[in-house]
């Protein structure tokens, strides 16, 4: 059976279900992230607590990724990522309705459980299904997707909350993704290379531990943890900032700020290409010198500066991200959605964490705690990936020297 490659009306099909999965994903992820400061105002929080209502769904998620993985395994890719995009859309419509913040934070742990099942498994979806040359662009374009999705969820939540409120807001973010499941569920094409196998507890989880000693692969995780630590960070409280003086802005214009992500559906895909022509190398450390200049812009005080920043870093975000991810796939030698899942497990611990800790360097330091904490994440990242490099090299190396004997 023929790989799915660039050109074809197949990948065109892939490319635009996974893109509509990953905006139902993210949507509904980030779409609380504009809330925080009504939702620390109507129910009388500090930020560090109100951000729980985005750390309490991806610390679930980050469990649920181990899971979901292992699931596909067995089920299927499609029928475990259709699954979990049409159970969190109903979940995000109910969240609307928590006139609680202690039912608002259950319902936002059982989107977490069931969120997990899109990017899980699409990462080894695209392993599996694309042509290797064509990996790089596919990969770029679903993350483009989570990037466009997450940028939607933001601005379509910040701007009905300043003309209706949030219980709108996020019941609109429900209905939208709705739609999108079903868009995804009939354009993917079934796999190809995919077998499934019996669900066996003790096999699974050996092949999750040999995972985490595979050569390489941990410092990809790694990577991951530090790069959405200090994403969430810098998304979570730059919205406290800016509705607060000098700047006043409402929630409407802080909302469309986050339209800067549209730099991160370009960056992902651009550099997911370099990626594939100059090495991955090279181009994920290049990203991530990016997130640090980003983020160092940030602390000018001129607002058109400052918003000039998060684009620089969001820039870097998305292309790091995307580097990082499609090197999982290349770097697994067995059950690449279980390696896929331990990298997204790393990933959203590192978003809950880093966007816990970050509201206690804004609550102490204020804005310049926040970027300290950034770059200290973001210079871990870079050792990290100048290891990486030396593991990588080294089992290619090997690899050659096997094949031409």
């Amino acid at each position: 059976m023929k790989y799915i490659e660039q050109g074809t009306r197949e990948f065109r099909l892939a490319n635009l279900a996974l893109f509509a999965g990953g905006f139902n994903t993210f949507a509904i992820l980030w779409g609380m992230q504009p809330l925080l400061p009504d939702i620390a105002e109507q129910f009388h929080l500090s930020p560090t607590m109100s951000s729980l209502s985005l750390s309490s769904t991806t610390v679930t998620l980050s469990v649920s990724m181990l899971i979901a993985g292992s699931l596909s395994e067995v089920f299927g890719r499609k029928s475990v990522m259709s699954f979990s995009l049409i159970a969190s859309s109903a979940l995000c419509i109910l969240t609307a309705f928590a006139p609680t913040y202690h039912l608002l934070i259950l319902c936002r742990v059982l989107q977490g459980l069931v969120l997990a099942g899109l990017p899980a498994v699409a990462m080894a979806y695209l392993g599996e299904e694309i042509l290797p040359s064509s990996l790089g662009l596919a990969m770029g374009l679903y993350i483009s997707g989570n990037s466009i999705g997450g940028m939607a969820g933001r601005i379509i939540c910040g701007t009905l909350t300043d003309f209706f409120n949030w219980h709108v807001a996020l019941a609109s973010i429900g209905v939208i993704s709705l739609l999108a499941s079903i868009l995804f569920w009939v354009v993917l094409p079934p796999s190809s290379h995919f077998t499934a196998r019996k669900l066996e507890i003790g096999k699974l989880t050996g092949s999750l531990v040999r995972q985490l000693v595979e050569p390489g692969l941990i410092y990809l995780f790694l990577i991951g943890f530090l790069l959405m630590g200090s994403f969430v960070s810098l998304y979570n409280y730059i919205g406290f900032q800016l509705i607060a003086p000098p700047y006043s802005l409402s929630q409407t214009v802080v909302g469309f700020i986050f339209i800067v992500y549209l730099v991160g559906t370009f960056s992902s895909a651009w550099m997911g290409m370099l990626a594939d022509r100059h090495g991955r190398r090279k181009i994920l450390q290049l990203s991530l010198l990016i997130v640090l200049l980003g983020a160092s812009i940030t602390l000018v005080p001129s607002l058109w500066l400052k918003i000039f920043g998060i684009a620089v870093f969001t820039f870097g975000f998305f292309a790091g991200h995307s580097i990082a991810s499609g090197w999982v796939g290349r770097l697994s030698s067995h059950d690449k959605a279980q390696a896929s899942g331990l990298y997204l497990f790393f990933y959203y611990i590192g978003s809950s964490i880093g966007g816990t800790i970050g509201g206690v360097f804004y609550s102490r330091v204020g804005w310049n705690g926040v970027v300290l904490m950034i770059a200290v994440l973001t210079v871990l990242a870079i050792v990290f990936s100048i290891r990486l490099a030396v593991i990588a090299k080294r089992k290619w190396l090997v690899s050659t020297r096997h094949a031409s004997n």
